[in-house]
């Protein structure tokens, strides 16, 4: 048998030779918590403990794909979000550190509130949703998206939050005639990736991520916020707020769509990394 350190420095070599050195560092530690379950304090406390020879292959094996390009959430079947475990299959997006942004705000604005109305728009592995069910107390949160699969995988992540979540197959394209308004709440970060924008990225984004929910043509960049933007005028009760994730090329033309369509107090909010990124937006009191 290997000890635990021989286990760790094995992994991150094999990292090494297709990862640059902090990445490899961090899927090193991501093989050894999820997969074997010892965190960085194990590593170096218990650097003697004898590791089994199933775990180890079983850990070269994982190494092995993410190597070849598959995202490791994929390969793991999990993703990191928002201080919990989300479940990932390809027929989700992955989510990004960026949405765990989105839900932030949208928390430090209403967590004291214990009425809510929440609509997500778009929910894909239903991150968003279920983050929110968890943080705002006694909501009432629903979620839709067009794909079946996709709500199958968001469906799990709630029973897994154990949280209610409301989920609904719906085209966000569609109009929608509610009889009345009913949303506090309505988020979305919906495909907003112009296709000529695939060149820039990630070859295992590209090959394993879902297009359907990453892209939209280049001649119609806002294609999913006119009609998010126009059923949310209809949905959202005076004093409700509209929150997007967006590309943050088109800020300026989302922020003046969403001024003519009669929302006020249009804010640009920048991520993580300094891009403009969410807009959130109010439906004004009637």
């Amino acid at each position: 048998m290997v000890t635990l350190k021989e286990y760790r420095d094995s992994l991150l070599q094999q990292f090494r030779e297709s990862f640059p050195e902090g990445e490899a560092a961090a899927l090193t530690r991501i093989v050894l918590e999820d997969v074997a379950h010892y965190t960085p304090v194990d590593v170096a406390l218990r650097k003697d403990t004898e590791i089994p020879p199933s775990l180890v292959e079983k850990s070269i094996k994982v190494a092995q794909r993410v190597c070849s390009g598959e995202p490791i959430q994929y390969v793991l079947g999990t993703a990191r979000f928002y201080g919990g475990s989300i479940k990932v299959t390809p027929d989700v997006l992955i989510p990004r550190p960026e949405t765990e942004q989105l839900v932030d705000i949208i928390a430090g604005k209403w967590r004291n509130r214990t009425d809510m109305q929440v609509l997500d728009i778009c929910t894909g592995s239903g991150c968003i949703a279920v983050a929110l069910a968890s943080v705002l107390p006694f909501s009432k949160v629903t979620a839709t998206d067009i794909s079946e699969k996709a709500l199958n995988v968001a469906r799990e992540n709630a029973g897994l939050w154990k949280v209610k979540v409301n989920f609904v197959l719906s085209d966000a394209l569609a109009q929608s005639n509610p009889a009345k308004r009913t949303y506090n709440i309505i988020v979305s970060n919906p495909p907003y990736i112009c296709s000529s924008e695939a060149r820039e990225m990630d070859k295992n984004v590209l090959d394993h991520e879902p297009h359907l929910a990453l892209f939209v043509p280049d001649n119609d960049p806002l294609k999913f916020y006119r009609p998010i933007t126009e059923n949310a005028s209809r949905m959202l009760v005076p004093g409700g707020y509209l929150y997007f994730e967006i590309n943050p090329a088109y800020s300026n033309q989302i922020a003046g769509l969403l001024n003519r369509s009669g929302f006020s107090d249009v804010n640009t909010i920048t991520d993580i990394h300094g891009k403009k990124r969410f807009i959130t937006a109010l439906w004004p009191d009637e």
